[in-house]
């Protein structure tokens, strides 16, 4: 069956991520689930909480950290990614309790990476899609993940997209057409704040402008 989230379950996630990032910068402390946490938050998920500054109309990144795979409870998945999204993202400095009320935060629930199986390298760019799928690209060592909302932002095209999921594993762009490069791809359910603590809306990626 297909895992799926209720608006209102949305709202929970993205109100339970705000609300763990002001308690651990207040004390140190991250929460715990909250009693009235539904019963599906509890299956395991990969989750990924995006936290940025409205700047001009535009979004610009503060912090953003997650589980690429169901590992944990997705409650528990989500109060991890949010205290370390705010505070461990090595591109940022820590936030500041000044700073909450002048971001949005973003939670996206990841379906399970599926291993993207091609005779030539070739053929990734036409089993992927843009504005649907979330990457990961692995080589050795080397990992490198961009959600689906991503390109869509960027206006990138499958083929960009696949070479710039390369940078983020700091691999060359054209790894992808490496025969040891493996290419996986992942959906999500996305809900995110539309202006700091206001309205909570399902992102629709094909919708986008």
């Amino acid at each position: 069956m297909v895992f799926e989230l209720t608006d209102e379950e949305g709202k929970f996630l993205i109100h339970l991520a705000r609300d763990t990032v002001k308690q651990y910068l207040e004390t140190g402390k991250a929460s715990k689930p909250p009693k009235e946490t539904p019963k599906k938050l509890f299956e395991h998920c990969g989750v990924f909480v995006t936290i940025s500054t409205p700047m001009h109309g535009e979004k610009e990144l503060r912090g953003c950290i997650g589980y690429p795979y169901p590992t944990s409870p997705l409650v528990e998945a989500v109060i991890d990614s949010a205290v370390n999204a705010s505070t461990e993202d090595p591109r940022f400095e820590p936030m500041s309790l000044e700073e909450l009320d002048k971001v949005v935060f973003e939670v996206s629930v990841l379906t399970p990476p599926e291993l993207v199986e091609v005779k030539n390298p070739k053929e990734y760019v036409s089993k992927i899609k843009v504005g649907e799928d979330g990457l990961i690209v692995e080589r050795g060592p080397y990992k490198g993940l961009l959600l689906p909302q991503v390109p869509v932002e960027w206006g990138w095209a499958e083929e960009e997209f696949l070479c710039q999921c390369c940078g983020k594993a700091e691999l060359p762009p054209d790894t992808w057409l490496t025969k040891d490069a493996k290419i996986y791809k992942f959906k999500a359910i996305i809900f995110e704040e539309q202006t700091p603590c206001g309205e909570i809306k399902r992102l629709n990626l094909t919708n986008q402008p």
